[in-house]
Protein backbone atom coordinates (compact mmCIF):
# COMPACT_ATOMS: atom_id res chain seq x y z
CA UNK A 1 0.00 0.00 0.00
CA UNK A 2 1.42 3.49 -0.57
CA UNK A 3 0.54 6.81 -1.49
CA UNK A 4 -0.11 8.12 -5.32
CA UNK A 5 0.88 11.60 -5.52
CA UNK A 6 -2.47 13.87 -6.33
CA UNK A 7 -0.10 16.66 -7.71
CA UNK A 8 0.40 14.92 -10.92
CA UNK A 9 -2.03 16.06 -13.79
CA UNK A 10 -4.17 13.38 -15.54
CA UNK A 11 -1.93 14.32 -18.64
CA UNK A 12 1.21 12.97 -16.22
CA UNK A 13 -0.39 10.08 -15.35
CA UNK A 14 -1.44 9.08 -18.90
CA UNK A 15 2.15 9.45 -20.05
CA UNK A 16 3.80 7.97 -16.67
CA UNK A 17 1.66 4.66 -17.33
CA UNK A 18 -0.47 2.25 -19.14
CA UNK A 19 -3.53 2.68 -17.17
CA UNK A 20 -7.40 2.03 -17.13
CA UNK A 21 -10.35 3.54 -14.68
CA UNK A 22 -12.75 0.89 -13.93
CA UNK A 23 -15.20 3.54 -12.90
CA UNK A 24 -15.20 4.84 -16.36
CA UNK A 25 -15.30 1.69 -18.59
CA UNK A 26 -14.71 -1.96 -18.49
CA UNK A 27 -15.29 -2.14 -21.64
CA UNK A 28 -13.23 -5.19 -23.59
CA UNK A 29 -11.14 -2.48 -25.48
CA UNK A 30 -10.09 -1.52 -22.40
CA UNK A 31 -9.15 -4.67 -20.81
CA UNK A 32 -7.52 -5.27 -24.21
CA UNK A 33 -5.37 -2.22 -23.46
CA UNK A 34 -3.79 -3.44 -20.84
CA UNK A 35 -3.59 -6.91 -21.91
CA UNK A 36 -1.25 -5.81 -24.72
CA UNK A 37 0.80 -3.44 -22.46
CA UNK A 38 1.40 -6.53 -20.30
CA UNK A 39 2.50 -8.84 -22.68
CA UNK A 40 4.95 -6.05 -24.22
CA UNK A 41 6.92 -6.42 -20.47
CA UNK A 42 6.44 -10.10 -19.87
CA UNK A 43 7.18 -11.16 -23.19
CA UNK A 44 10.35 -8.80 -23.08
CA UNK A 45 12.14 -10.86 -20.49
CA UNK A 46 13.55 -14.59 -20.54
CA UNK A 47 13.74 -14.23 -17.04
CA UNK A 48 11.17 -16.55 -14.98
CA UNK A 49 7.84 -14.47 -13.95
CA UNK A 50 6.97 -14.48 -10.93
CA UNK A 51 3.46 -12.46 -9.26
CA UNK A 52 4.12 -11.15 -5.66
CA UNK A 53 0.83 -9.67 -4.37
CA UNK A 54 0.98 -7.35 -1.69
CA UNK A 55 -1.55 -6.42 0.61
CA UNK A 56 -3.05 -7.67 4.26
CA UNK A 57 -6.11 -9.53 4.71
CA UNK A 58 -7.46 -7.75 7.73
CA UNK A 59 -7.47 -4.58 6.37
CA UNK A 60 -10.48 -3.77 3.45
CA UNK A 61 -8.42 -1.30 1.86
CA UNK A 62 -5.22 -3.58 1.82
CA UNK A 63 -6.53 -6.66 0.87
CA UNK A 64 -6.61 -5.99 -2.99
CA UNK A 65 -2.96 -7.83 -3.20
CA UNK A 66 -4.58 -11.36 -1.38
CA UNK A 67 -8.00 -11.28 -3.07
CA UNK A 68 -5.87 -11.23 -6.68
CA UNK A 69 -3.91 -13.51 -5.76
CA UNK A 70 -6.45 -15.72 -4.59
CA UNK A 71 -8.41 -15.47 -8.23
CA UNK A 72 -4.94 -15.80 -9.77
CA UNK A 73 -4.14 -19.10 -8.12
CA UNK A 74 -8.00 -20.36 -8.76
CA UNK A 75 -7.33 -19.26 -12.43
CA UNK A 76 -3.84 -22.09 -12.62
CA UNK A 77 -2.26 -19.52 -14.06
CA UNK A 78 1.72 -20.79 -15.14
CA UNK A 79 3.37 -18.07 -13.09
CA UNK A 80 3.93 -18.66 -9.71
CA UNK A 81 1.77 -15.87 -7.09
CA UNK A 82 3.14 -15.05 -3.87
CA UNK A 83 0.29 -13.32 -1.73
CA UNK A 84 -3.70 -14.87 -1.08
CA UNK A 85 -5.77 -14.30 1.02
CA UNK A 86 -5.07 -18.01 3.08
CA UNK A 87 -1.22 -16.65 2.73
CA UNK A 88 -0.52 -13.01 2.07
CA UNK A 89 2.29 -11.20 2.24
CA UNK A 90 2.27 -8.16 3.92
CA UNK A 91 4.51 -6.08 6.49
CA UNK A 92 5.70 -9.02 9.02
CA UNK A 93 6.59 -11.62 6.48
CA UNK A 94 7.49 -9.73 2.95
CA UNK A 95 11.64 -9.40 3.91
CA UNK A 96 11.40 -13.85 4.43
CA UNK A 97 9.30 -13.82 1.09
CA UNK A 98 11.64 -12.35 -0.48
CA UNK A 99 14.26 -14.42 0.08
CA UNK A 100 12.29 -17.56 -0.21
CA UNK A 101 11.16 -15.90 -3.82
CA UNK A 102 15.41 -15.03 -4.37
CA UNK A 103 16.26 -18.74 -3.68
CA UNK A 104 13.73 -20.85 -5.43
CA UNK A 105 13.40 -19.18 -8.86
CA UNK A 106 16.74 -18.42 -10.71
CA UNK A 107 16.96 -14.20 -10.88
CA UNK A 108 13.06 -13.95 -11.38
CA UNK A 109 11.59 -11.16 -12.77
CA UNK A 110 8.73 -9.79 -9.94
CA UNK A 111 6.00 -8.23 -10.85
CA UNK A 112 4.47 -6.58 -7.95
CA UNK A 113 0.47 -5.66 -7.05
CA UNK A 114 -0.54 -3.75 -4.69
CA UNK A 115 -3.03 -0.96 -3.50
CA UNK A 116 -2.46 2.69 -3.51
CA UNK A 117 -4.69 5.50 -2.13
CA UNK A 118 -5.02 8.59 -4.55
CA UNK A 119 -7.11 11.36 -4.35
CA UNK A 120 -11.27 11.30 -5.09
CA UNK A 121 -11.04 11.63 -8.98
CA UNK A 122 -8.72 8.46 -9.18
CA UNK A 123 -10.03 5.99 -7.24
CA UNK A 124 -10.69 3.19 -9.59
CA UNK A 125 -7.50 3.56 -11.60
CA UNK A 126 -5.71 0.61 -12.26
CA UNK A 127 -1.82 1.57 -13.56
CA UNK A 128 1.45 -0.73 -14.74
CA UNK A 129 4.84 0.78 -13.89
CA UNK A 130 8.46 -0.42 -15.02
CA UNK A 131 10.60 -0.52 -11.95
CA UNK A 132 10.72 -1.14 -8.15
CA UNK A 133 8.00 0.13 -5.34
CA UNK A 134 7.88 0.50 -2.07
CA UNK A 135 5.16 -1.36 0.05
CA UNK A 136 4.08 0.68 3.04
CA UNK A 137 4.57 4.39 2.55
CA UNK A 138 0.72 5.25 2.71
CA UNK A 139 0.81 4.26 6.32
CA UNK A 140 4.79 5.48 6.76
CA UNK A 141 5.91 1.78 7.31
CA UNK A 142 9.62 0.95 6.62
CA UNK A 143 10.03 -2.08 3.86
CA UNK A 144 12.08 -2.76 1.11
CA UNK A 145 11.44 -2.00 -2.21
CA UNK A 146 10.01 -5.37 -4.33
CA UNK A 147 9.35 -5.70 -8.50
CA UNK A 148 11.07 -5.12 -11.44
CA UNK A 149 7.42 -4.02 -13.15
CA UNK A 150 4.64 -3.61 -10.67
CA UNK A 151 0.57 -2.45 -11.11
CA UNK A 152 -0.89 -0.28 -8.70
CA UNK A 153 -4.92 0.04 -8.02
CA UNK A 154 -5.83 2.91 -6.59
CA UNK A 155 -8.73 2.15 -4.06
CA UNK A 156 -9.68 4.95 -1.69
CA UNK A 157 -8.76 8.72 -1.30
CA UNK A 158 -5.47 9.50 1.03
CA UNK A 159 -5.96 11.08 4.60
CA UNK A 160 -2.23 12.37 4.97
CA UNK A 161 -3.17 12.26 8.94
CA UNK A 162 -5.12 9.37 9.68
CA UNK A 163 -4.32 6.89 6.04
CA UNK A 164 -5.10 3.72 8.57
CA UNK A 165 -8.90 5.07 8.45
CA UNK A 166 -8.58 5.79 4.90
CA UNK A 167 -7.44 1.93 4.25
CA UNK A 168 -10.37 0.47 6.95
CA UNK A 169 -13.26 2.91 5.69
CA UNK A 170 -12.60 1.11 1.76
CA UNK A 171 -15.34 -0.38 -0.02
CA UNK A 172 -14.98 -4.07 -0.65
CA UNK A 173 -16.35 -3.82 -3.62
CA UNK A 174 -14.44 -1.33 -5.00
CA UNK A 175 -11.80 -3.40 -3.88
CA UNK A 176 -13.03 -6.55 -5.58
CA UNK A 177 -14.34 -5.61 -8.91
CA UNK A 178 -10.65 -4.06 -9.08
CA UNK A 179 -9.04 -7.67 -7.92
CA UNK A 180 -11.23 -9.64 -10.95
CA UNK A 181 -10.39 -6.77 -13.53
CA UNK A 182 -6.35 -7.42 -12.42
CA UNK A 183 -6.72 -10.90 -12.66
CA UNK A 184 -8.53 -10.83 -15.71
CA UNK A 185 -5.86 -8.67 -17.64
CA UNK A 186 -2.70 -11.55 -16.15
CA UNK A 187 -4.75 -14.45 -16.87
CA UNK A 188 -4.97 -13.59 -20.66
CA UNK A 189 -1.55 -12.54 -20.64
CA UNK A 190 -0.58 -16.30 -18.94
CA UNK A 191 -3.01 -17.75 -21.14
CA UNK A 192 -1.26 -16.14 -24.48
CA UNK A 193 2.31 -16.33 -23.47
CA UNK A 194 1.51 -20.48 -22.70
CA UNK A 195 -0.27 -20.57 -26.53
CA UNK A 196 2.86 -18.90 -27.95
CA UNK A 197 5.22 -20.64 -25.96
CA UNK A 198 4.18 -23.75 -27.21
CA UNK A 199 4.12 -22.94 -30.75
CA UNK A 200 7.34 -22.39 -30.61
CA UNK A 201 7.84 -25.39 -29.09
CA UNK A 202 6.08 -27.16 -32.35
CA UNK A 203 8.07 -25.28 -34.29
CA UNK A 204 11.22 -26.37 -32.97
CA UNK A 205 10.38 -30.09 -32.51
CA UNK A 206 12.53 -31.89 -35.48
Amino acid sequence: MWPFSSSKSKKNVINAASYISINETTEEAEIEKMVSKLEQVFYSTSREIVILCIGSDRSTGDSLGPLTGKILKEKNIPYPVYGTLKDPVHALNIKTVLKEIKDTHHEPFIFGIDACLGDERQIGYILIREGSFIPGNAVNRVLPSVGDYHLKAIVNTLDPLTPVHSLNSTRLYMVLKLAEVIAEIISRVAANDRTSRGEIEQINVP
